[in-house]
C-alpha cells in the first residue's frame, strides 16, 4: 500500500525476484512512478478497506507492506490485514518514532524513517555508542551498531560476549558481512553489530565504549 517512491522501488524489486505484487494507492496517478514493464495489479482505494484489499488479492498474500506518507493509514492497514485476513508478514512504516515504538509492542513491525535516517546521520558525523538497527517483535531484544573503545580492538568476539553477556551478530568488515567465527577477533574499522537483551543494552554500551577491564 503505497506507490511513493519507497512502494514503487519496493514493488518492483520484489517482481524482478519473482514474487506476484499487487499495488495499492488511492490516487491513480501514483502508478505513474511503476516501470512500464511493471506487469502486477493496479487498484485504486484505500488500504485498509476490505473490499480494495480483496481486489489486491489479500487472500492469497504471504506478505503486506504499508508504506503510504500517513502514519494512521499504514497502522490501520496493517492491523486490518494481520487481524482480519490472517497475514503473518505485515510491515508499516510509521514516521513518529515513538508511535513506532508503541506498535512495534503490540506485535507489528514497523520501520519508523525518521529515527532510522536521524541516526544514521548522526553516526556519521559523531560516535554515537549503540545505534538501534532492529528490535524483535516482542521489544525485548535489539540489534545495536555498538561504536568500541579502541582498546577492544584485537580482543576476540567470545572475550566481548563473555564481558557484556550480549552475542555478537556480524561484522562489516571493508563493507562485507562477516559472521563471527570460533577466535576470531575484532579488527581495526570492523563496524560491529550485537544482539542484546533490551534490559541490558545501556549497560552493554557502557562496557563497549570503554577500555575492558584487566585479568
Amino acid at each position: 500500500m503505497g506507490c511513493g517512491r519507497v512502494g514503487a522501488t519496493l514493488a518492483q524489486n520484489l517482481e524482478r525476484q519473482g514474487h506476484s505484487v499487487a499495488m495499492i494507492d488511492q490516487n491513480p496517478e501514483a502508478f505513474r512512478r511503476l516501470d512500464a514493464s511493471f506487469s502486477g495489479r493496479k487498484v485504486t482505494g484505500l488500504g485498509f478497506d476490505r473490499d480494495t484489499l480483496a481486489q489486491a488479492g489479500i487472500d492469497d498474500a504471504y506478505a503486506f507492506a504499508a508504506v503510504s506518507d500517513g502514519d494512521n493509514s499504514n497502522i490501520l492497514a496493517a492491523r486490518v490485514v494481520r487481524e482480519t485476513f490472517g497475514v503473518d508478514h505485515v510491515v508499516a512504516r510509521i514516521y513518529d518514532p515513538r508511535r513506532a515504538e508503541i506498535y512495534q509492542r503490540l506485535g507489528i513491525p514497523t520501520v519508523a524513517t525518521v529515527r532510522w535516517t536521524a541516526d544514521q546521520v548522526m553516526r556519521r558525523l559523531l560516535p554515537m555508542g549503540a545505534t538501534d538497527e532492529y528490535r524483535d517483535p516482542s521489544g525485548q531484544i535489539r540489534l545495536l551498531q555498538m561504536d568500541v573503545h579502541p582498546q577492544w580492538i584485537g580482543r576476540p568476539f567470545r572475550a566481548i560476549e563473555e564481558a557484556t553477556g550480549a552475542r555478537v551478530a556480524y561484522v562489516l568488515r571493508y563493507g562485507d558481512g562477516v559472521l563471527p567465527a570460533p577466535g576470531g577477533v575484532l579488527q581495526e574499522n570492523d563496524l560491529l553489530h550485537m544482539l542484546v537483551r533490551t534490559v541490558d543494552s545501556d549497560a552493554v554500551e557502557r562496557t563497549m565504549t570503554r577500555a575492558p577491564e584487566v585479568s
